[in-house]
């Protein structure tokens, strides 16, 4: 990357004293960029990738059943999310993500890993998971989220979202999530979705990344897509899917159901109840111990 590229780096204070979030960032440096990461734990390695617009923050009441279980839980900030830099251009592409998440696997090393994905973590790590670093990941669980194709039908909801984001360049980071939540959030939680994203300037990465998902069949990351879900329909590996009851971006029937018919589940799909889109933060306890739980009899 250019050192000269245009980038924000959001201040250590906005991420003072957040509420249950007192994990200690860990920092390291790729393509001229500060990426962070939260490694909590020591056993057997999980990854957490959260998707968009949320960061690591997510994934706080996941990872204290996980870690009391016997787990190590890494849970990175993308670029242009959470404490990661954030290049405030066009800088974004499918490839340069999953770029980002494969130096995070090599440079520390993983190996044997439970890659857990929500929401754009998904045609992230989905892809990483099979076509680029398919031999560090033992186990894959899933929720709310999924591979584009070019094929996938987006409904009335994500079209609004679209046009909503694209005549909203200062994004309202908390009120989105709270909308696509079934809790409804105090301040101070909706506060910590909003800590990585004080300005305008700092919130391309969440303007730019639904305008990636390929429409058509020959759009960039499509031909991606149809190789990760081709993968996916015959892999030997054990799969988990969890999904939200009250999803409507991405709801249980449609998508959820759609997704346990196609690829090999090592059992039933979870349906995590009273939970939205965003199930972490709805459900994050029992999404942990849901994972435990499978880990205990998928290893």
């Amino acid at each position: 990357m250019d050192h000269d590229r245009s980038m924000y780096r959001t201040p250590d204070e906005r991420f003072e004293n957040l509420p249950s979030f007192g994990f200690v960032p860990h920092y390291r440096e790729w393509e001229g960029m500060r990426l962070a990461h939260i490694d909590e734990g020591e056993g057997s390695t999980i990854v957490l990738l959260h998707g968009v617009p949320t960061w690591s923050y997510l994934w706080r009441k996941v990872i204290d059943p996980l870690v009391a279980a016997g787990h190590r839980c890494i849970a990175p900030d993308l670029p242009g999310f959470g404490r990661s830099d954030k290049p405030t251009d066009d800088w974004y592409t499918y490839d340069r993500l999953l770029a980002s998440l494969v130096s995070l696997f090599e440079e520390l090393d993983l190996s044997d890993v439970t890659l857990v994905v929500h929401d754009w973590g998904g045609p992230i790590g989905l892809r990483a998971a099979t076509t680029e670093i398919a031999d560090r990941i033992s186990r894959i669980a899933i929720m709310d989220s999924g591979l584009f194709t070019g094929h996938q039908k987006m409904g009335n909801a994500w079209q609004a979202f679209r046009n909503f984001i694209d005549a909203t360049p200062d994004l309202p980071i908390g009120m989105l999530v709270n909308a696509a939540c079934v809790t409804d959030l105090p301040p101070e939680i909706i506060a910590g979705y909003e800590a990585p994203f004080p300005s305008q300037e700092s919130k391309a990465g969440p303007r730019s990344l639904p305008a990636l998902i390929p429409q058509t069949p020959d759009a960039p990351g499509a031909i991606e897509g149809r190789a990760a879900v081709e993968a996916l329909t015959t892999d030997s590996r054990p799969i988990l899917l969890l999904w939200a009851d009250s999803d409507m971006i991405l709801p249980l029937e449609a998508t959820g159901r759609a997704m346990e018919q196609a690829f090999p589940v090592s059992e039933p799909l979870h349906v995590i109840k009273a939970a939205g889109h965003f199930l972490p933060e709805d459900q994050g306890k029992v999404i942990g111990e849901t994972i435990a739980d499978w880990l205990s009899r998928a290893t």
